[in-house]
């Protein structure tokens, strides 16, 4: 099986579980595709052979978290910094399993106050900031560049990439508009939302574990 390993504290657990069932005998001809390099040094330091996208194209299956999860099973992602590359593992993957817990759960993307990122070039990231909150502005769209915590440096991607962090005071309208309107923007390179891609949900809650298929 070709598994794409997903990047984030929900992720590293999957994967030192699966790490485990591989150890146990449980779980073979496991082949794992990481997300970032985070990720990829997990995977290394629990022996779970690793392969990328140039070698297997098509994976079975993809595990990773998210931020946000609303009715429809569309996502954001990226909080973690590694939205890009999880993207293009997850839209490869046949299927793309979603961990999450049900403070996760939104009526819609951006709904929790908190940051919806999207990756840009460095060159002249202000001038794209202020692109994207025009975007948005009858949103109330207030952009930031992520800085290193507790730090005023950029942080920068595993692609060399800094990311804006996008906060919404008001719903921002339909997500396919949204999202090809961010794309079409010079200096982005990509952004948090992953529509319709996950083919399950399982969510963890007060009241046990419940499961959305698509």
């Amino acid at each position: 099986m070709i598994l794409g390993l997903g990047t984030g504290s929900t992720a590293k657990h999957a994967i030192d579980r699966i790490a485990e069932l591989l150890r146990i005998g449980k779980l073979k001809n496991i082949v794992g595709i990481p997300t970032s390099s985070i990720t990829h040094e997990q995977a290394v330091s629990l022996g779970i052979p690793l392969s990328d996208l140039n070698a297997h194209p098509i994976l079975d299956l993809a595990i990773d978290g998210a931020d946000e999860v609303d009715p429809q099973m569309n996502l954001v992602k990226g909080r973690g910094g590694s939205l890009l590359r999880e993207k293009m593992v997850e839209a490869a993957s046949k299927k793309f399993i979603v961990i999450v817990d049900e403070s996760k759960l939104v009526s819609h993307l951006g709904g929790t106050g908190l940051a919806m990122p999207v990756e840009i070039v460095p060159f002249c990231w202000e001038f794209t900031l202020r692109r994207l909150e025009m975007l948005f502005i009858e949103a109330g769209c207030v952009g930031k560049l992520r800085v290193v915590r507790e730090s005023s440096e950029p942080y920068v991607t595993d692609n060399g990439n800094y990311i804006i962090d996008l906060y919404f005071k008001s719903d921002m309208g339909d997500l396919k508009e949204a999202s090809d309107a961010i794309l079409r923007l010079a200096g982005v390179v990509e952004h948090g939302m992953f529509l319709d891609m996950a083919t399950t949900v399982i969510v963890a809650g007060k009241l046990g574990v419940f499961v959305t298929n698509k």
